[in-house]
């Protein structure tokens, strides 16, 4: 799959798209979760759930993030796969998901697992579906979107909280 065009998403989602890295699709998704993966393991159990300021998230509030996020790019990138023209593709309000998920018992193991899960599921909505299909513009509330862009901006996503976990968390 190649690269998105500059009009198959909102330029809000450029910085994303242009962190990831020149490659074959499906190579650079399996890379930038076997990288999560890794980093997240690596990660003692002290720091989980450390903030690095007063209004910030948890190390597994971050990873919860992911995951959710994961979640609602999936459903955007079946909207326009099946050429959806009529569902409004909303965002996601990511403070309020955050403010409504307890973690307090949940290890960073099952995040890994339950991230596993869901990138997995994301990863065969493009092998089960025609590159065609790709191409297709879903209607965002600002801009029009593609699959093939949800799939870049995705990969993107992760290496940008990856980065923010490295920088400020580990530090």
């Amino acid at each position: 799959m190649e690269r998105p065009k500059k009009n198959e998403y909102y330029h809000g989602y450029k910085p994303y798209v242009d962190l990831v890295k020149e490659g074959a699709f499906f190579d650079l998704l399996d890379e930038n979760t076997a990288n999560t993966i890794s980093l997240f393991k690596s990660i003692n159990e002290k720091k989980w759930n450390f903030k690095y300021a007063e209004q910030k998230w948890t190390i597994k509030d971050v990873l919860m993030h992911i995951i959710d996020t994961e979640r609602g790019f999936s459903y955007r990138a079946i909207v326009c796969i099946r050429e959806d023209s009529k569902t409004v593709l909303y965002a996601m309000d990511e403070d309020h998901y955050a403010n409504n998920v307890d973690l307090t018992d949940v290890s960073m193991d099952q995040l890994i697992d339950e991230f596993k899960a869901v990138r997995h599921t994301f990863k065969l909505i493009y092998v089960n579906n025609p590159k065609a299909k790709f191409e297709f513009l879903g209607s965002g509330t600002t801009d029009k979107i593609s699959a093939r862009a949800i799939g870049y901006i995705a990969i993107g996503h992760v290496i940008h909280h990856c980065q923010v976990i490295q920088e400020r968390y580990l530090k």
